[in-house]
Parts: C-alpha cells; sequence; structure tokens
C-alpha cells in the first residue's frame, strides 16, 4: 500500500487511467479484494470509485461479486 502511494504520489502516473478493457487500478484492486489499496486509491481526488470498464461493470460489482464484503464497505463512501 506504501508503494502505491509513493508511486502515484511522484506523479506522472494516473491512477484513473483504464486498460485496453476499461480497467482502472481500482477496478482491479477491488476484484481483488485489495482493501488497503482500494483505501489508498481513493485518498487521490482523481479516483473516481464509479469509473465503469467498456461493459458497464463498476468496482463495488467486481468487489460485491467476489465476495470482499471490506471493499463493498469502503466503495459507497466515497461520493
Amino acid at each position: 500500500m506504501r508503494t502505491v502511494k509513493i508511486l502515484i504520489g511522484l506523479g506522472g502516473i494516473n491512477p484513473e487511467k483504464a486498460d485496453n478493457s476499461g480497467r482502472t487500478t481500482l477496478s482491479l484492486a477491488a476484484e481483488n479484494g485489495h482493501e488497503g489499496v482500494v483505501k489508498v486509491l481513493l485518498g487521490f481526488e482523481e479516483v473516481n470509485p464509479d469509473t465503469p470498464d467498456m461493459w458497464g461493470k463498476t468496482p463495488l460489482l467486481f468487489a460485491a461479486r467476489n465476495g470482499h464484503g471490506g471493499v463493498v464497505k469502503i466503495l459507497p463512501g466515497r461520493k
């Protein structure tokens, strides 16, 4: 988590940049249940917790689908 904060904080890394399927760093962290990384990413103003991928799936959906209740609780709180 500290590494994520340092890398993004250095600049030049856009945490909201999507991959070829529209998935953001937050989406991938949420899907895999990385609560700490999700919290760090939500600390950056440019990160939108509702950014959908190319199929309309949001980080919240990925977290819920994979049973990551801790991440599910974190995501809706940031609007």
